[in-house]
């Protein structure tokens, strides 16, 4: 079946829970408030059992953090895979892991709602994982909603499934992480929740899992009513190994900064282990997920992060990969792999795939000189020799080649790549570049030069939006709305302005900027490249500035200026 995924109860608007955010604050103040948060319970300290810390086999809570069974700190930069309803996609996690993410968060079923993932699977994604060198987060997505939709199972049906692998999870420590169940309460009497989470933490623990739990948030996950963040002592002292990590997802409730670092924060203050177990970025009919805030705090604060889903949604706009195919990212896939804070900026892979054997040092050779397959007025199809390794390779990465530095641009696990978001009439040079599972990456091919075909759609009538999202010495981020006013679609296009105090681009998601002093020339990402009539396309960026920060005085699309309300 084709699951109806992120269509789950958001029953308040965003702004109600805006306000309501700032009183549940002042409900719990006291209730996390920063203290001598151990990884270990009140009752095993006074029982002298050892700290979890010490006696750890695997991944583990110290002081707060997620470790490593050899004391490293361990950040995920995942994605969300949706094993259950689509088994067969089984390339997947070669494909997560060549775009640079070190864990994923997989979908399985305790057969109460979907087909049971049995033992011979569950172990299967394991051995799948770890030949990807993923850190595996298990999740039973049954109890999705309990308690306000009538389909959703129970924790303790959750625990019972887990407890029923024990076999397939033993010895898997370093490994995998065991999320008891998704979201596992609705909107409905959601201080429901905190009992049944304990129970089901103190079932695994008396039935012998050693994993590290990973407790996911009610409210749809959400908690904005912060059951989770009042409760969230209680229940992580119930674990008597003190490995016990919470789950916010995030989504349209959080569209503010202030509600996003509020939260992550007070559970950093009370050295809480938290982790964003799911987040999307596209807006919805709830509200628009500030996706830059969520990414840029995982970053400050060294949290991890899973984005909400590789493919197979039943609304596309949360698919990171359209249709399973690498090669294929969306909009929100480019942000997440991409993009700044993303995973390619910001993952590091697991000490434990260096442990205990010997190190994988040698490099991919480098593959042939690329070939231009397709051409158009903003794209860029190349083929290419396969490289060689001693092991195997696991990706290329296609670059722009000039002035003496390179780019990448795009990347694949084929030995074809479509670079996209070019300008038009314009000669561009590539060279590809492999890499293998350890991360060594080959020698540059030889290049190839191509020029672009002519042509696009004139700019019509249009205005642009400018602001500056948040500011720091040195530096801001900055976003651009580029809304088509006419009647007809435009596209592809360039957008032209100029900065009149020495502000100078360094990162863009949406598009590609060029610049040249202080003029600044912007062409469309592939899901960017078509503005429909009446359409708007936002680009964001992040910049260097000194002491002033003007906005620019004027926008120009294809030539034509346009109004700036």
């Amino acid at each position: 079946m084709r699951p109806a995924r992120r269509d789950t109860p958001r029953t308040l608007p965003a702004r109600l829970l805006t306000g309501l955010a700032a009183l549940i604050g002042l409900v719990v103040v006291g209730a996390l408030c920063p203290g001598a948060a151990l990884a270990q319970s009140p009752a095993a300290r006074s029982a002298g059992v050892p700290s979890a810390g010490a006696q750890a086999a695997g991944l583990h809570i110290g002081d707060g953090r997620l470790l490593e069974g050899n004391g490293n700190d361990f950040v995920m930069r995942g994605v969300n895979h949706a094993h259950t309803w689509y088994p067969g996609e089984t390339q997947s996690l070669a494909d997560v892991k060549a775009l640079g993410a070190n864990s994923v968060r997989v979908v399985l079923s305790d057969g109460h709602r979907w087909s049971e993932n049995g033992p011979a699977d569950v172990a299967a994604v394991i051995e799948q994982c770890k030949a990807n060198r993923l850190i595996c987060v298990l999740e039973v997505h049954d109890t999705t909603g309990y308690a306000e939709d009538a389909a959703a199972g129970t924790l303790d049906h959750a625990a019972d499934y887990w407890i029923g692998l024990k076999d397939v999870l033993a010895g898997q420590e370093d490994y995998v992480i065991v999320n008891i169940g998704n979201e596992p309460w609705g909107n409905t009497d959601p201080a429901g929740w905190t009992e049944p989470t304990v129970a089901a933490v103190k079932k695994l623990r008396a039935a012998g899992l050693q994993h590290t739990i990973m407790v996911d948030a009610p409210n749809w996950g959400q908690d904005w009513q912060g059951v989770m963040r009042a409760n969230a002592r209680s229940v992580y002292d119930a674990d008597p190994t003190g490995n016990l990590i919470f789950s916010i997802h995030m989504y349209s409730v959080f569209d503010t900064a202030q509600e996003i670092t509020d939260y992550l924060n007070a559970f950093v203050d009370a050295e809480l282990p938290i982790l964003i177990g799911e987040f999307g970025g596209p807006a919805d009919q709830y509200g628009d997920p500030d996706e830059d805030t969520m990414m840029a705090t995982a970053e400050q604060l060294r949290l991890g992060y899973l984005a909400w889903s590789w493919s197979g949604n039943t609304d596309p706009v949360l698919d990171l990969a359209l249709d399973f195919d690498p090669s294929r990212l969306s909009g929100w896939g480019e942000r997440i792999f991409h993009g700044v804070n993303g995973i390619a900026q910001t993952s590091e892979e697991a000490t434990v795939y260096g442990d205990g054997a010997p190190d994988d040092t040698e490099a991919p050779t480098a593959p042939g000189a690329p070939s231009v397959t397709a051409v158009t007025d903003s794209s860029v199809t190349l083929g290419w020799a396969a490289a060689t390794d001693d092991t195997a390779v696991s990706g290329y990465d296609v670059v722009l080649v000039g002035d003496g530095t390179s780019s990448t641009v795009a990347s694949s696990t084929t030995t074809t790549a479509t670079v996209t978001g070019l300008t038009a009439a314009t000669t561009y040079t590539f060279a590809v570049h492999a890499r293998d599972a350890a991360g060594n990456r080959s020698a540059r091919s030889a290049t190839v030069e191509v020029t672009t075909d002519g042509g696009g759609t004139p700019g019509g009538a249009c205005s642009v939006g400018y602001r500056v999202v948040g500011e720091w010495p040195g530096g801001f981020q900055g976003e651009i709305a580029v809304r088509n006013t006419g009647s007809a679609a435009i596209g592809p296009w360039t957008l032209a302005f100029a900065f009149a105090d020495g502000q100078t681009v360094t990162n863009m998601w949406g598009g590609t900027a060029t610049q040249d002093a202080g003029a600044v020339s912007v062409a469309p990402a592939s899901y960017t490249a078509t503005i429909p009539a009446g359409g708007t396309v936002t680009l964001g960026f992040t910049a260097r500035k000194g002491d002033t920060n003007t906005a620019p005085a004027a926008f120009r699309l294809n030539g034509a200026v346009c109004a700036t309300p």
